[in-house]
């Protein structure tokens, strides 16, 4: 597939004035198309991520396009700096119309961070929880919460244990469990949602196996380059095409009143029976807020 995101997806016609967008991981790969996207669409974005240079740059191109756009860094690895980026944008803007949950990554030695969980864990899953929970009240009645998943989330069942060690750490195990805590945090955090009445949709979302995304990064040794080289090949799915999946939930007046799915190929799609199990999403939630030391977030009415 060839062209913008936006025509990929068929929404070249909405119009995003006025509305504020925050894409996190959106200097590169698919959140920097998104952004550029939503931008196109006339969305305000905060673009999100470590190399200030690199987001300045992305900036500059949202201003050439005539968009309004600012940059925020974070490491997602601290949660003094989610917390900090979660400050800036309620302090930068009067409410949030989209949150794109994207930042993440894949790491080929394990180590704990500071929260004594897996670093995959917390930079995938932990990070965008925080962030999330600290935006609640800033989201706007009619915003859109979407979240990067993965297809690599199946195979795998929570295990909450597990992530506080790397005794036995698999790269690939650690990203694919992050990967369903990511379907099932968006599947709780919509449940949450619609038993507060909060007019708001939450859904995750496949991007695809993208070469040219730049993840092959944090791969071992020359699979890096091997990955990049397939970017070339005919049909293989481009990094335009995962920021459509993106743009789907997030603007299509087709998903306007969807809310609790995952996504893939802009459809929604059954993910694994164990990201569809509510008692591993609540568990999950619950654990999550215990980690990070915070209220639990949409903590639903005693019965």
């Amino acid at each position: 597939m060839t062209g913008s995101p936006e025509a990929l997806t068929g929404v070249t016609d909405v119009d995003c004035t006025g509305q504020q967008a925050l894409v996190t991981g959106s200097t590169s790969g698919i959140g920097r198309e998104a952004a550029l996207a939503l931008g196109r669409l006339g969305a305000d974005v905060v673009v999100h991520g470590r190399d200030t240079a690199v987001g300045e740059a992305v900036v500059d191109e949202l201003t050439e396009i005539g968009a309004d756009g600012t940059f925020v860094p974070a490491d997602f690895e601290s949660v003094d700096e989610v917390r900090s980026l979660a400050e800036t944008v309620r302090t930068d803007t009067d409410g949030l119309d989209i949150l794109v949950n994207n930042a993440g990554g894949l790491f080929r030695e394990g180590r704990l961070t500071d929260l004594g969980v897996e670093r995959t864990f917390h930079v995938n899953h932990l990070s965008p929880f925080l962030l999330t929970a600290a935006l609640l009240d800033h989201l706007r009645d009619g915003a859109r919460v979407v979240t990067t998943a993965s297809a690599a989330h199946r195979g795998t069942a929570l295990d909450t244990a597990r992530v506080k060690s790397v005794e036995r750490y698999s790269a690939f195990w650690a990203y694919s469990h992050s990967k369903l805590a990511n379907v099932l945090f968006a599947t709780e955090l919509a449940h949450l949602l619609d038993v507060s009445d909060r007019p708001i949709t939450s859904n995750s979302v496949h991007p695809g196996a993208i070469p040219g995304s730049g993840f092959s990064r944090f791969l071992p040794g020359p699979v890096p380059q091997l990955v990049r080289g397939l970017s070339a090949v005919p049909g293989v799915t481009t990094v335009a095409d995962g920021a459509a999946e993106l743009l789907f939930p997030a603007v299509s007046p087709r998903t306007a009143d969807i809310s609790g799915r995952y996504f893939a190929d802009q459809q929604p799609t059954n993910p694994s029976s164990e990201a569809r199990d509510a008692d591993a999403a609540r568990r999950l939630w619950e654990f999550s807020a215990e980690v990070l030391d915070i209220d639990t977030p949409l903590e639903p009415p005693e019965l």
